[in-house]
């Protein structure tokens, strides 16, 4: 096995956190653009509720897709799985482009199949995507899976002010939605681009990057080898006896009854957040001053709060480490279903946008807090393997969450 000196490890950290953040940025951007340009959609489809049905189109193809990878996950080559996520995600939003260029931002039955049949892609492109990065990330410093992380809330966040930004622009324009849609997908299909360019050649060149990944080959992990391989290193795999005992890893199965509170964790913060966001705030939240203007100012500041709340854990005095503690906080984060219940039949537009706010902000603070934490203690391809059970309770969180989000439709002609 070819090991990288410890002297040179801590080399090209910071640019390690950068590519981390961009990548993470990349494994959202498509999929948030889609969510942020939904008062488009919800005028090209006011019968089919596209706020609702494009979330929910989305997460059985990303669940069912990042169940079998998490199954196989110590035989799926990482960097493979990674660029095909990537790439799948430059060409589904470019088809997006291109759909809404075709049929000249037209509705009908069949231009929102076409939609929903990108947005499945976008699902399983983010499960080849959000579950090799965590994974692989997961056996290398917290500060790089923080700032993936980061980068996801970011996608939200920057889509959302370049949403704002479009609607002022084209508002008084002719076709200025669909015109603000194009632009957004235009920036988004270079965006993807870029991550794929990003992966392939400048990740595995780092080389702090490289000593996790030969540390992690180490230890036993077959996942890395065609990273290393484009990082400059070869490994040479041992197969005497009593190399393959000192490798052993825990299974799948052992990791999750040693981790079940942590992974449901990842499952009750999720089904909260898309119980609520994006289905309830767009649809259900009343008539209030901001007009048209309403929807997109409470999802832009859900994902500035997400965003914010992702780096609180950097400064040590706040993160949450205690299992326990972390579970009744995620426990009473519930109390926000019948708050945001009654604000919105009774409250007005600033207690939404506070309680809107501060459901991102305990997202993605909590999110944080248990990715960083539960991979601690464990070898690298364990690591490796929790990072991806990880994400699939996340994505699971998710399912259930969107699909729950239906509930609030009952007694308004459901």
């Amino acid at each position: 096995m070819v090991n990288i000196e410890p002297p040179t490890r801590l080399q090209g950290k910071y640019a390690a956190i950068v590519v981390c953040w961009l990548l993470g940025n990349g494994c959202l951007f498509s999929w948030s653009s889609m969510l942020t340009v939904e008062d488009f959609y919800g005028y090209l489809f006011p019968k089919y509720h596209p706020s609702r049905v494009l979330t929910l189109v989305y997460q059985p193809f990303a669940f069912g897709t990042l169940a079998i990878l998490s199954y196989n996950e110590a035989k799926v080559n990482t960097r493979l799985r990674n660029l095909f996520g990537y790439t799948l995600f430059f060409i589904s939003t470019l088809l997006v482009l291109i759909l809404n260029s075709a049929t000249s931002g037209k509705g009908g039955l069949g231009t929102f199949i076409g939609i929903c049949a990108m947005s499945g892609c976008f699902g399983v492109a983010d499960a080849h995507v959000q579950g090799g990065m965590v994974g692989d990330l997961s056996y290398m410093q917290p500060e790089f899976i923080q700032s993936f992380l980061a980068g996801l809330a970011a996608s939200g966040a920057l889509t959302s002010t370049l949403r704002l930004v479009t609607k002022a622009a084209f508002e008084n324009s002719k076709d200025g939605l669909r015109k603000g849609a194009i632009l957004f997908f235009a920036i988004s299909t270079f965006f993807e681009l870029l991550c794929v360019l990003l992966y392939a050649f400048v990740f595995p060149k780092i080389p702090i990057v490289k000593y996790y990944r030969s540390k992690a080959a180490s230890e036993g992990s077959k996942t890395v080898s065609a990273d290393l391989a484009a990082g400059g290193i070869q490994t040479i795999l041992k197969q005497d006896e009593d190399y393959g005992k000192e490798q052993e890893r825990k299974g799948n199965k052992q990791l999750l009854f040693e981790n079940i509170d942590y992974l449901l964790d990842m499952f009750l913060i999720y089904v909260l957040t898309l119980s609520i966001f994006p289905g309830f705030l767009i649809e259900d939240t009343g008539a209030h001053k901001l007009g048209t203007w309403y929807a997109l100012v409470l999802i832009a500041m859900y994902n500035v709060g997400d965003l914010i709340g992702r780096y609180i854990p950097l400064i040590e005095l706040l993160k949450l480490e205690s299992r326990k503690l972390t579970t009744v906080a995620i426990l009473c984060r519930f109390l926000l279903v019948p708050a945001f219940y009654f604000t919105a039949k009774y409250g007005d537009q600033g207690w939404m946008i506070m309680l809107t706010s501060f459901l991102g902000l305990s997202n993605g603070y909590l999110t944080v807090c248990v990715m960083t934490s539960a991979p601690k203690g464990y070898k690298g391809p364990e690591q490796n393997a929790l990072g991806n059970l990880l994400v699939l309770f996340l994505l699971g969180g998710i399912f259930a969450g969107v699909t729950l989000d239906w509930l609030w439709l009952i007694g308004k002609g459901w």
